[in-house]
């Protein structure tokens, strides 16, 4: 729709690609909210607490918007992981990953500026990591990819070799479901084709 911008609130360029892949032009205007101040120990509530801050925080800056807030982790044996602090953390948790199933939580809340209406939701995916060796491991952390992504891997680089299988939606896992983000644009009134840019 020319008059009305669909905003990302995020730095994510694997989202942002997402986004594009699909024919929306996007315009990327991360929140920078601290995360640290969120202590949510329900996985599917943390994501959701995040991506509505984060959304939140830009959406006063548009007047006529649909703006995006993402967040997601990896839950594993009853523990969350982000991002992983270090390489030795990241090697640390891909030993607990390795022939384990996790699950990957994705909170989105999507804000319609122009209505003055949002809405919130969270979608998981099943996630069933190879039995890799150490040294695959190593060699992966080595190349800084896992450092940067919820769960220390990326299923759309290098890491979709240490992915075996999933149960569910696969962008889900890249960090935006995008079938549920055309709900989601439904649920405001809009259709997401109205968001296709011109090619």
């Amino acid at each position: 729709m020319e008059d009305l911008q669909f905003v990302l609130a995020s730095a994510s360029p694997a989202r942002r690609k997402l986004l594009t892949d699909a024919g929306i032009s996007v315009y990327a205007c991360p929140s920078n909210f601290d995360e640290d101040q969120i202590q949510i120990t329900d996985p599917a509530q943390l994501v959701n607490t995040l991506a509505r801050s984060k959304a939140e925080l830009v959406a006063p800056q548009f007047k006529r918007a649909l703006v995006l807030g993402c967040d997601s982790v990896l839950a594993l044996q009853g523990q969350i992981y982000g991002k992983p602090d270090s390489p030795a953390d990241a090697i640390a948790r891909w030993h607990i990953m390795r022939g384990n199933v996790g699950e990957l939580y994705t909170g989105h809340t999507l804000i319609d500026t122009a209505r003055q209406k949002s809405i919130i939701r969270c979608r998981v995916t099943r996630v069933y990591f190879a039995a890799v060796s150490d040294r695959q491991i190593e060699d992966y952390v080595a190349t800084g990819e896992p450092l940067g992504c919820a769960g220390a891997f990326a299923i759309d680089g290098k890491g979709s070799c240490f992915v075996e299988e999933l149960e569910g939606c696969h962008t889900n896992v890249i960090g935006l479901s995008m079938p549920l983000l055309r709900e989601l644009i439904t649920e405001l009134g809009y259709d997401i084709t109205d968001f296709w840019s011109a090619s």
